[in-house]
């Protein structure tokens, strides 16, 4: 467990600390020996399970992303369609859900005014319904059909970190252990797949070793005023909140966009006074193909033409991409939906040391609060 002591601020030590935290919430639900999941804490029979037509996934803020990330994560490996709605959002919009469905919440606090509402909403309509909180006993965790703990420990620093690598992890875990009940995943796949998550927490240990790059690299772009973050399919949600964390703590303006969505209107604004934060890691499907990296290539080429400055996450052991890159960190090989978990950590440092050099209150923003309640 990170020392406290060491860290000038709540947040920086909540981004070392997730190792500890995905340790605890991997480690006691899954069995590599006979490639099973335990969620004994989801109240929901099997038989209702297994006839599930539809899932969806409701949060806000960064939480909203990790349904995102959740979405891919789930419809790949137990073949149900996910919805992924605004927690703020779902009252007033009359969701059209019901019996044979399962809505899941996601809070670090379980005290989100919004994300309660709703999940009171799709009780009220008949849908099962499944908390993921990292408070026990939390309003949204009482009044859940059923909850997965994120065992990420206290999080006081308002920008949320450590609590969103967990959830990411517990989406993995119900999505593989609700492929498994549903007959999508082999006791080999989920084998493998539980040894890549137990990996996890010293891939992250990994990434933490490159801060001080990361804070030289923050160094050298701490006083611009806009950045674009991209990222294609699973990894558009980390780019979309590497985008929050800087917002949140930095107060620069930045935007998370799917990369194949810049050429659609984004493209007019890339010139060497917008910098763009790329996820470019090699994404090989279950064929082998690498479509989307080499489309990343392409478009990463056509940045720097249009003199575009960009930063990218690249795979370890890429040599092309930081051939064309202005920077780029490198990540630890891991399976596709596991990879965001690793992506999203030197995003949260880069935020961390730019609002420091800014000298700004990082663990409290302005006009922020930990817990979004009602007025």
């Amino acid at each position: 467990m990170a020392d406290q002591r060491v860290f000038p601020h709540h947040l920086i030590r909540e981004i070392f600390e997730q190792p500890e935290g995905l340790r605890r919430t991997i480690g006691p639900r899954v069995s590599q020996a006979d490639g099973q999941v335990r969620l004994e804490e989801v109240l929901i029979s099997r038989e209702e399970l297994r006839a599930l037509r539809r899932i969806n996934i409701v949060a806000s803020g960064t939480s909203r992303h990790a349904g995102m990330a959740g979405q891919f994560m789930i419809q790949e490996l137990a073949g149900v369609p996910v919805d992924v709605d605004y927690a703020s959002e779902f009252e007033y919009r009359n969701p059209m859900i019901g019996p044979r469905e399962l809505s899941i919440f996601i809070t670090q606090s379980g005290e989100t005014a919004d994300t309660t509402g709703a999940q009171r909403e799709a009780k009220r309509k008949g849908s099962h319904t499944i908390a993921i909180s990292n408070v026990e006993g939390s309003t949204i965790a009482r009044e859940a059909d059923g909850v997965i703990y994120t065992h990420a420990g206290p999080e006081i620093s308002i920008a949320s970190t450590k609590a969103f690598t967990a959830q990411m992890a517990c989406l993995f875990l119900f999505a593989l252990y609700l492929g498994q009940i549903k007959g999508k995943v082999s006791a080999e796949v989920s084998q493998r797949y539980i040894g890549q998550l137990l990996a996890l927490p010293s891939k992250v240990e990994v990434m933490l070793t490159a801060a001080d790059q990361v804070e030289q690299l923050a160094e050298l772009y701490y006083r611009l005023e806009d950045f674009m973050f991209l990222g294609r399919a699973i990894h558009y949600p980390i780019a979309m909140d590497g985008a929050l964390k800087l917002k949140e703590v930095s107060y620069i303006h930045a935007e998370g966009y799917p990369t194949g969505e810049a050429k659609h209107g984004p493209n007019a604004l890339i010139d060497y006074r917008l910098p763009l934060v790329m996820i470019a890691t090699c994404d090989h499907d279950d064929s082998g193909s690498t479509l989307r990296y080499e489309k990343n290539v392409g478009n990463l080429e056509g940045f720097r033409k249009q003199g575009g400055t960009v930063i990218t996450l690249a795979t370890e052991g890429d040599t092309k991409i930081p051939q064309i890159a202005n920077n780029t960190f490198f990540v630890p090989k891991a399976p596709e939906l596991l990879s965001p978990i690793l992506e999203i950590v030197p995003l949260q440092l880069f935020a961390y040391y730019v609002a420091v050099k800014r000298g700004l209150d990082v663990d409290h923003p302005r006009n922020l609060v930990k817990a979004v309640v009602r007025e």
